[in-house]
């Protein structure tokens, strides 16, 4: 837990603020330190966002795919074995290297967050597999 701080905001930024964790559903505080955290961090890594969808909040590329993505990516690719894994992933991906460099710079700094993400979206992926070969199995009827 974090230690009591007195921070002067102007009244529109406060309300600003108070109308955001209204919609999030979060209290003023932790909308303050969301928001905070996620600016020293696109301080500290250029070329990152982050934004929100069905698993969470989460970082990824400006204008490209979510960090966590990239890294699946590059993973493979140092499966196969190929000697410039930065460029193998920019020619697969679209990507710019200096975008993939984004990516690698910012999973080494938070890799404890870009791996949960990947092994939360295997597990999703696994339920959504087992769930559909169910419903094959439905559709296939008894007999089968």
């Amino acid at each position: 837990m974090g230690s009591p701080r007195s921070v002067r905001v102007s009244d529109d930024v406060l309300r600003r603020l108070a109308d955001l964790a209204g919609r999030r559903g979060a209290s003023v505080s932790s909308t303050i330190e969301r928001l905070l955290d996620e600016a020293l961090r696109r301080e500290a890594h250029p070329g990152i966002t982050f934004r929100d969808g069905a698993g969470g909040r989460r970082a990824g590329l400006v204008g490209g795919p979510d960090v966590d993505e990239v890294i699946r990516t590059l993973r493979g690719v140092q499966e196969e074995r190929h000697e410039d894994v930065v460029a193998a992933v920019a020619e697969m991906t679209s990507l710019t290297e200096a975008q993939v460099r984004a990516a690698v710079a910012y999973y080494a700094d938070h890799w404890d967050e870009v791996d949960a993400r990947i092994a939360a979206n295997d597990r999703a992926a696994e339920e959504l597999e087992a769930a559909w070969r169910r419903q094959q199995e439905v559709l296939a009827g008894p007999n089968r």
